[in-house]
């Protein structure tokens, strides 16, 4: 691929929307890159960008413990205040993590005072969260911190194996999203690029 081709897959999956103060946080669940994951909702915590922070994730990988139980543990390790999250434990995939998660959400707060969120998750899958927010909890203003736990620059994307995988990856579930409905386009950016 040119460079050209590069920058717009770069440009598409992993869209340029700076964190900034929102309603609600929403950290979606992971196994990878935990600590990574932690140290940035802290940080975002800390510095006022949310009160309320939705931590969505259920059991993977035949563990015990869920997604969002492991990532609220650590965060309270790094002094996040239990009053502070929101924890649904079923989510199995992305558009499970937004429906069950408003749901929870819904069941400790007025969703009518939620009209922006502040998205923590895997840099590679920026888009598709987006994506599936629009899909199924639509009109929130969002932003997003974007979470490397690759060990290279996101510009360097495609020179590291597995970041480079993640992102086409990423980039060839979209459409076909699209088509079966599990995703909304986000309005206001480029039309996905032709495939590689």
């Amino acid at each position: 691929m040119s460079p050209t081709e590069l920058q717009r897959i770069a440009d598409y999956m992993m869209p340029a929307l700076p964190a900034s103060p929102s309603d609600l946080g929403f950290l979606f669940g992971t196994r990878h890159g935990v600590p990574e994951f932690c140290e940035a909702a802290a940080r975002l915590w800390r510095q006022g960008m949310f009160r309320r922070l939705l931590v969505s994730g259920g059991r993977t990988r035949g563990l015990p413990d869920s997604e969002a139980d492991t990532i609220a543990a650590e965060l309270l390790r790094r002094d996040v205040p239990a009053a502070a999250l929101i924890l649904e434990t079923a989510a199995t995939n992305t558009g499970e993590n937004v429906r069950f998660g408003r749901a929870r959400v819904a069941e400790v707060m007025d969703l009518g005072d939620i009209r922006s969120v502040l998205v923590i998750g895997k840099i590679c899958s920026t888009r598709r969260y987006l994506m599936t927010l629009q899909r199924h909890w639509p009109g929130l203003s969002m932003s997003v911190c974007p979470v490397n736990y690759f060990g290279v620059p996101a510009e360097r994307w495609h020179e590291h194996d597995v970041f480079r995988s993640r992102v086409l990856g990423e980039f060839d579930k979209i459409p076909r999203y699209l088509e079966q409905g599990y995703l909304h386009e986000i309005g206001d950016v480029p039309a996905i690029p032709a495939a590689p």
